[in-house]
């Protein structure tokens, strides 16, 4: 899976999460500032990287991740997508 994959699929679930054109959003877009987004969405953002891409995302990792673009690199260094082209689990 391509880098702009996963950040499509991050876009995705923040526009239906947060109800917002998913054009809104890009690499440099803040969760806080930019989205608005409390914790229960960055909650439900993390749970749906780990179920999506079979990673592990720590609570000082999580606070750590600030932007889109922060959150794609994670997973692409954290999971398999970087080195294989396995699909996400459903």
């Amino acid at each position: 899976m391509t880098r702009e994959q996963v950040l499509e699929r991050v876009r995705a679930h923040l526009a239906d999460e947060l109800a917002i054109d998913p054009e809104q959003i890009g690499e440099g877009t803040r969760f806080r500032e930019d989205l608005e987004a409390d914790s229960l969405d960055l909650y439900t953002l993390v749970q749906e990287l780990e179920d999506q891409y079979a990673i592990r995302i720590s609570d000082e990792q999580a606070a750590k991740i600030l932007t889109v673009g922060q959150a794609v690199d994670f997973v692409m260094t954290s999971s398999a997508v970087a080195t294989d082209d396995r699909e996400p689990r459903p």
